[in-house]
């Protein structure tokens, strides 16, 4: 069982988040998660689920996601390809606290980034900021990058067997985390809004050298 108490403020490396465009997903990012997900290797896939998920599973899985409860995050290349995502599940009960589930998946061109680190860096400040101040993390103990993350974030690790769970308790919310987490959101709208329009001029260049091309060709035939 791997658990984390107390982390501080320094311990949650906030300001590093931030520097990362992390993007909340919706509904209209569907296309783009299933295609991430699926893109994972299989060995991939058995580390982000815990078995060895087939297109099926992952369909039925993305078929399930609830933006309005949970929150989905996703770093994106200039593409609009998701190239690492993470999943905080809020779990709510009737008499208890609440708590969450956090699970991440990067792809395998884009590792050796940080960006797992920075996932669960703002699924942190999320939860907090709602008051969710219990995170849960169950990963197989062969899931090297994510029992990384735990001990940076100052975890006291213990396995059992080919599986490792970890309970965090988080700092409550306060002032500085909820600044830190809507600096967070404005830069990465910011910084997904200005893809957007690069991946639109590209598109639109590349229309019209495909249209130059064909005119240079009829006028080449015509002279023949």
């Amino acid at each position: 069982m791997l658990r984390m108490t107390g982390l501080s403020q320094d311990q949650l490396r906030k300001t590093e988040s931030v520097l990362v465009p992390i993007v909340t997903l919706s509904n209209e990012h569907l296309p783009q998660i299933t295609q991430h997900l699926k893109d994972l290797s299989e060995h991939d896939r058995h580390l982000r689920f815990g078995y060895t998920a087939t297109d099926e599973h992952i369909n039925r899985y993305v078929q399930s996601l609830n933006f309005e409860r949970d929150e989905i995050y996703g770093i994106f290349n200039t593409e609009l390809e998701i190239i690492a995502m993470a999943h905080l599940a809020i779990i709510k009960k009737e008499g208890r606290e609440s708590s969450s589930e956090f699970g991440v998946s990067v792809s395998a061109h884009a590792r050796a980034r940080g960006y797992g680190a920075r996932l669960f860096d703002r699924a942190v400040i999320h939860a907090r900021n709602e008051k969710v101040y219990q995170m849960y993390i169950h990963a197989l103990s062969e899931n090297a990058p994510m029992i990384k993350i735990a001990r940076k974030g100052g975890a006291r690790i213990e396995r059992d067997g080919a599986e490792t769970e970890a309970y965090l308790s988080l700092p409550k919310r306060d002032l500085d985390s909820r600044i830190t987490e809507f600096v967070a959101d404005q830069y990465a709208k910011t910084n997904y809004s200005i893809k957007e329009d690069a991946k639109r001029f590209w598109n639109f260049l590349a229309k019209v050298q495909e249209i130059r091309q064909g005119v240079r060709e009829t006028r080449h035939q015509a002279a023949e």
